[in-house]
């Protein structure tokens, strides 16, 4: 399992990394959009999990460009906003979001929804 967590806030990073890592799950990290971009490029993820906004390339700039890639379109993407999720729906980038959760992270959902979106007969569907 390979997860992209892209978030320019290194608590946000090293929580999600210590929930994923009680699931087995290694996860590879980006400051922002444009490195994030650059990461996905040069490997292969079975999910991203992407903060909204960020310096340099926000997370609905990286989105789009993620969905315009053959070898990252069809990947799943958590995204994560401070935001109201409700404000989102109204975005062009709303449809490309397989789940979205609200900041700070609920440690329960955040694992209901991991186990949601990665493939079947992963580590975290057996548990």
């Amino acid at each position: 399992m390979h997860i992209l967590v892209v978030d320019d806030k290194q608590e946000v990073v090293k929580m999600i990394g210590d929930l994923l890592d009680q699931l087995g799950i290694t996860i590879e990290t980006a400051v922002n959009g444009l490195d994030a971009l650059e990461k996905a490029q040069k490997s292969d993820f079975d999910l991203y999990i992407i903060d909204h906004l960020m310096p340099l390339m926000n997370g609905l700039q990286l989105v789009k460009n993620l969905k315009l890639k053959e070898h990252t379109c069809d990947k799943p993407i958590l995204f994560m906003t401070t935001q109201s999720i409700s404000s989102l729906e109204y975005l062009a980038e709303y449809k490309h979001f397989d789940a979205i959760l609200a900041k700070p992270l609920n440690q329960e959902i955040f694992y209901k929804t991991i186990n949601q979106l990665l493939p079947e007969n992963t580590i975290v569907h057996s548990l």
